[in-house]
């Protein structure tokens, strides 16, 4: 059953990277679009993340619930050294939701929009910053339980250059997906070429903080090469993504958008695998050397049995209301499009 514990735990990462990825990826998006048509953009991205925005964070639930239950001594250990960056990504997901209910629901229609706009644009970008140097930590071995003085042990081992540009990466991915899911919801509109434009340019700005990713781990000593192209499997994965782009691309120009919203979770997908399989299932490596297997910190085989059967029964519940959502808004979008059309 503990395989089941894990592979639970690691499809609700994935999927709150990719869902959640793409929710994020829409205040992005329009934080850095020209204020001409920010307007346009933002009626095209609040469309897109509809079925989503308040369901994609169920993923990042279950993988908190799955920790703290299945995995005690790692979930302890992440709320204590990386207590920080996980308090600021928490304040960043509450302040995000705020603000963009109120900023689409308030009975007022008055300049506290414009507040609420700066509020869910800024959290939007802080909050995968934080997710992403929070990934960072756990495999850059930078935390040193050992340290004696409180910059060490609870700043410096997150606040480095190989974290801030795995952050930026996760900047660059989330609105990267946004601006690839938010091409089916353009695709009856006049604003269809400008969101292809910025799926283009969000692919650009993945490539650009992925090699800064690469030349940060280089520079800080983390064998970050190592860990993602010393075996096969990771030279395949990281080969598959590429190709995947190429795809994508002539996806685009096919305008087979659904076909382009599954190659973008593929790549997240990949990329993932990538950045995980050589250290599995150790998944904190700490500055002495040492780490935190998945299998060696799991709870009481009862516990982990009890929450493998729990996590069965779920899944048969929550998937196909959660599939009948996404159907449900995408049939609202689409004739709302077409009624504006």
């Amino acid at each position: 059953m503990i395989y089941v514990v894990i592979a639970f735990l690691w499809v609700s990462i994935c999927l709150y990277l990719i869902m959640g990825g793409a929710d994020f990826g829409v205040g992005i998006v329009e934080l850095f679009s020209r204020k001409s048509y920010r307007s346009k953009t933002e009626k095209i991205m609040s469309k897109s993340i509809a079925p989503i925005w308040e369901a994609n964070h169920m993923w990042l639930i279950i993988a908190i619930v799955v920790l703290f239950v299945g995995f005690p001594t790692i979930y302890t250990t992440v709320s204590i050294y990386l207590h920080i960056p996980l308090a600021l990504m928490l304040v960043g997901i509450i302040a995000r939701g705020t603000a963009f209910t109120f900023r689409n629901y308030d009975a007022v229609d008055d300049s506290w929009q414009k507040v609420y706009a700066r509020i869910f644009y800024y959290s939007s970008l802080f909050t995968p910053f934080f997710l992403g140097i929070l990934a960072a930590a756990t495999i850059s071995r930078s935390i040193d339980p050992e340290a004696k003085d409180f910059l060490s042990l609870y700043i410096f081992s997150w606040l480095n250059l190989f974290g801030v540009c795995v952050g930026l990466f996760t900047i660059a991915l989330c609105a990267y997906l946004a601006s690839l899911f938010s091409l089916h919801e353009a695709r009856l509109s006049d604003a269809l070429p400008l969101m292809i434009r910025k799926a283009r340019q969000t692919a650009v700005y993945v490539v650009l903080t992925g090699v800064l990713v690469f030349l940060s781990a280089y520079y800080s000593g983390i064998p970050l090469v190592k860990y993602v192209f010393s075996q096969a499997l990771g030279i395949v994965v990281i080969t598959l993504a590429t190709i995947s782009l190429l795809f994508t691309n002539e996806a685009i120009k096919k305008k087979n958008f659904l076909l382009v919203r599954f190659l973008g979770g593929f790549q997240i997908v990949m990329i993932l695998i990538a950045a995980t399989y050589q250290h599995n299932p150790d998944i904190i490596l700490f500055a002495d050397g040492t780490s935190l297997s998945l299998f060696d910190e799991s709870a009481a085989p009862k516990t982990i049995a009890a929450l493998g059967w729990g996590l069965l029964l779920g899944s048969i519940f929550i998937l196909p209301f959660l599939f009948y959502l996404l159907l449900s808004f995408g049939d609202q979008s689409k004739k709302s499009i077409k009624q504006k059309s």
